[in-house]
């Protein structure tokens, strides 16, 4: 077992927070508007990882042009899930129905960035870092934490699943916390047994009070603080990963059982860490598989039923706990696929997409055009909204932020995507 000034020494090295200079006095402010009403909506972000293809996930199913260039991925106005006249979901979204019905769910079409990279790694980066210049290397999610100003715990942001941390969520203050249900998170602080753990609990009540020789200053004082309340924090989150553990691991769909790292398992991992008032502002979790380049129908169809599964049993399980108006849904890609389908019955690496924003504080309904099949940008569809301004959006509107502080420029906000009014 280490003494106070070791783990003071071994905690602080590094810290971000200790990093950011002249910054900590600001971020020391804006907690200090805790207890400000209205501050504390949570963000949920779905990463599609592998360039889902759009143009078969909100499907133009009244445009011939359609129908020519996808002769055996093409689905039908009978087959769709749909929205208006024009445009219907693919057929394995059916549990997105209701909450469309609801005005729930904002379909943007049209997503993309200038001059976009075909390359999984970098347009993947480019959207993480919220930067086609690839100059930044800290995440959106990341630095937006510096703005947060709700009343949340001191774990601001937790990635749920396996690999690495996202570069979405680098860069926090305090770093973000991640869960592996195959590998799960474990605090180190030393020692296994009844002793140690008290001895360790002793530790954690003495570090909040300053020592006499202490010349620290009131911001290291802090530090040590918001150190020690997210070490308790992450405490608190062994406690209730114990408890989760114990409730069924896996969850029942259309298309049958969902396994315990299934992205219904851990968005009902999410809603549950909610409703006991963990107090994380961010939630990032990601599903994988959306690189088709051959015999895309039904593999892309589970895929999509997986998500719109996912999502719609995660608001129902808040709404049953009280907490489903606080929570917003967002969804992304690296990249679309290319208009016409390959020799494989599958698709190519695109450019601009579509994504959802779900939630019943949302104004909802479809944002943007849907790109045109008569004009398109070397076999890709073409762009008409950057990504940079459905974060702006949310960040300003949901979690109040300054959007400007985080993407490092204005972005129009884009109406579809704002809350309601109370």
């Amino acid at each position: 077992m280490f003494n106070r000034r070791q783990f003071l020494t071994r905690t602080l090295q590094g810290s971000s927070l200790l990093a950011l200079g002249s910054v900590v006095p600001e971020f020391i402010a804006n907690t200090a508007h805790a207890a400000e009403k209205g501050k504390d909506n949570i963000l949920v972000v779905i990463e599609m990882n592998g360039g889902n293809d759009g143009l078969n996930t909100v499907i133009p199913y009244a445009d011939d042009l359609y129908h020519k260039y996808r002769p055996t991925l093409k689905q039908t106005k009978d087959q769709v899930v749909r929205l208006n006249d024009q445009l219907g979901l693919n057929p394995g979204m059916q549990s997105f129905r209701q909450l469309w019905n609801q005005g729930q769910l904002a379909v943007v079409q049209g997503v993309g960035y200038p001059n976009p990279d075909r390359s999984h790694f970098e347009s993947m980066d480019i959207w993480q870092t919220a930067d086609p210049r690839r100059s930044i290397k800290t995440g959106w999610l990341g630095r937006s934490v510096n703005e947060l100003q709700g009343q949340g715990g001191f774990v601001p942001i937790l990635h749920i699943g396996a690999g690495r941390l996202p570069p979405a969520v680098q860069g926090t203050p305090g770093g973000a916390v991640s869960i592996n249900n195959r590998q799960p998170f474990k605090l180190d602080l030393g020692g296994g047994t009844v002793a140690q753990q008290k001895a360790r609990r002793k530790l954690l009540e003495e570090l909040s009070v300053p020592e006499k020789d202490d010349n620290a200053g009131d911001i290291l004082q802090f530090v040590r603080l918001r150190q020690l309340r997210t070490m308790t924090s992450v405490e608190r989150l062994q406690e209730l990963l114990s408890k989760q553990r114990m409730q069924p691991n896996q969850f029942y769909g259309p298309d049958g059982f969902y396994g315990p790292n299934s992205l219904p398992m851990q968005l009902q991992l999410v809603a549950n860490l909610i409703i006991t008032g963990f107090g994380t502002r961010i939630f990032y979790v990601m599903i994988d598989g959306f690189d088709t380049h051959s015999m895309q129908a039904e593999p892309h169809r589970k895929l999509l039923a997986q998500l719109s599964d996912a999502i719609f049993n995660m608001f129902n399980t808040l709404k049953n706990g009280g907490h489903d108006k606080r929570v917003m849904v967002m969804t992304y890609s690296e990249f679309g696929r290319r208009v016409q389908e390959n020799g494989s019955k599958g698709t190519d690496h695109g450019a601009g997409s579509c994504l959802f924003v779900a939630g019943p504080a949302l104004k909802g309904g479809i944002v943007g055009e849907h790109p045109s099949l008569k004009d398109l940008d070397s076999g890709d569809l073409k762009y008409a909204i950057d990504f940079r301004r459905v974060y702006a959006t949310l960040l300003d509107t949901w979690l109040h932020c300054d959007s400007k502080a985080v993407l490092g420029g204005k972005f129009e906000h884009l109406e579809g995507l704002k809350p309601r009014k109370a």
